[in-house]
């Protein structure tokens, strides 16, 4: 039997006002970020932090009051303001509005949208999701896809497809010596590799091609697709890149498809960051030659400003995803065989996995496409802003120029010292960080450390990327 004080905890956390007092935690933290009011981040340390959550498990519970002032002081207050002008940080969005609160009813529904009978509206949903997304690449209807947690997972299973391809029977019987090779972009993102190693193919069996103003070189890709078919060996997928983590280029996907259907070679996409310029009438030209892919990552959490986690991967044949996972369950999924169930699992890994599709359905119910590309290209714009001003200005270099809402760029000081530079600038961002006043990153690029930002909220301005490197200069001659 349940204890009393239980029973009446759980009618309380069920009522309106138990739930707007969750709701205007999130409510506060938007505003008072999204105004640009107090530090982005915390200049506390993670072993500080763990100090204030170090205790033992709570045996007893505590009054729903006491919970949510603990969540405002101590996890709200040193977290990330991502919604705030000034943060400039990583591939992480500052999310829609109306995305944020439907995650409340994605909670409550609980659905596992794997399986068609335990999500019964959900699922369809996701399929129509995945139909339209499908469509903007150029795909007919043999094309399909699902949802997955990332653009990390999407390509793991674009190359698990494409290994069920080159090698049928490696489901069963391994991989084996005579393993297939993956050809990639050196600045590919670092999930290619780790698919690799996964999948039991050996990292020697990674052929990275070099780069020309920070894209693959197709006349590259073509000399390594001919040597490798000279010698007999095989290529099991190459893998390109439509919007880089470093830099935010986009490869020539018609070039490289060409290539690769001239080779007749599994070409997969790594679109997460990209893809979305596919509903931008300014930007779709850079998505030229998408078609071609046999299947695409694209993460709606990236540049469609969803909240975590919403990816997605598509093929261009449906079957060749469904191939790539041969397990059957029959206590679970039911469709007939040579049939296209509406069971997801048959094509995810993930089983137990939530009604994430639904954030997007609803934000682009509310804004439509046209708005979500709007929005994709303000952000590029302003970030086309930032690389004008450094340009005018003689304080900062950039390292390239912006294809998408991405910059690399350094300060570049009194010294010719490259190493010296270096150093200066890895302290800068440092410094800048810890200051409260804003958030970068920073990369290796060509060799050198440089300063990086990435435009992921639509509240930031020229103001707010003017007032960034205004601060940078003057820290630099603090």
């Amino acid at each position: 039997m349940l204890p009393p004080s239980l029973v009446r905890a759980l009618a309380d956390d069920a009522t309106p006002d138990a739930a707007r007092r969750i709701i205007d935690l999130a409510v506060d933290f938007l505003d008072a970020s999204r105004s640009g009011a107090g530090p982005v981040s915390t200049a506390l340390s993670s072993s500080q932090l763990a100090a204030r959550f170090r205790e033992p498990m709570p045996a007893e519970g505590v009054p729903l009051e006491w919970l949510t002032q603990r969540v405002r002081d101590d996890v709200l207050s040193d977290a990330n303001h991502l919604t705030h002008p000034m943060y400039m940080g990583h591939q992480v969005s500052s999310p829609l509005p109306v995305a944020i609160w439907i995650e409340a009813v994605i909670s409550a529904m609980n659905q596992s949208i794997a399986v068609a009978e335990m999500s019964p509206t959900a699922t369809v949903l996701e399929t129509q999701l995945i139909r339209w997304m499908c469509e903007s690449l150029g795909w007919g209807s043999a094309s399909g896809g699902t949802f997955t947690s990332g653009g990390t997972e999407a390509t793991f299973t674009a190359l698990l497809a494409a290994r069920a391809r080159a090698m049928p029977d490696a489901w069963r019987d391994g991989v084996g010596d005579d393993a297939p090779s993956v050809v990639c972009g050196e600045h590919a993102h670092y999930a290619v590799t780790r698919a690799v190693g996964e999948l039991g193919l050996g990292m020697r069996r990674v052929i990275s091609i070099p780069s020309r103003d920070w894209r693959m070189d197709p006349d590259a890709l073509s000399a390594a697709l001919e040597t490798l078919a000279a010698s007999g060996q095989r290529a099991m997928a190459v893998v390109a890149t439509a919007g880089s983590t470093a830099t935010g280029s986009f490869d020539d996907l018609e070039r490289i498809g060409v290539l690769c259907e001239r080779h007749e070679t599994w070409l997969h996409v790594d679109g997460a960051h990209g893809a979305s310029a596919l509903l931008s009438r300014t930007h779709r030209s850079r998505m030229r030659g998408i078609q071609r892919a046999r299947s695409v990552a694209w993460d709606p959490h990236k540049m469609m400003l969803m909240p975590l986690a919403a990816g997605m991967l598509l093929v261009r044949d449906e079957r060749d995803l469904s191939a790539a996972f041969a397990q059957q369950a029959p206590y679970l999924f039911h469709s007939a065989p040579g049939e296209r169930g509406w069971d997801q699992g048959t094509r995810s890994f993930m089983c137990s996995r939530r009604a994430d599709a639904l954030k997007l359905w609803a934000a682009l119910q509310r804004y439509g496409s046209s708005g979500l590309a709007a929005l994709y290209d303000h952000l590029c714009e302003t970030t086309q802003g930032l690389h004008a001003e450094i340009i005018r200005r003689g304080d900062f270099e950039a390292l390239h120029t912006p294809e998408s809402n991405i910059l690399c760029f350094r300060y570049l000081g009194t010294s010719a010292n490259e190493s010296a530079l270096d150093a200066l600038n890895a302290s800068l961002r440092e410094r800048y960080n810890a200051s409260g006043d804003g958030w970068i990153t920073t990369t290796i690029l060509g060799g050198r450390r440089v300063l990086r930002v990435t435009i992921m909220n639509p509240h930031t301005t020229p103001s707010h990327t003017s007032r960034m490197l205004d601060t940078l200069a003057r820290l630099a001659g603090a």
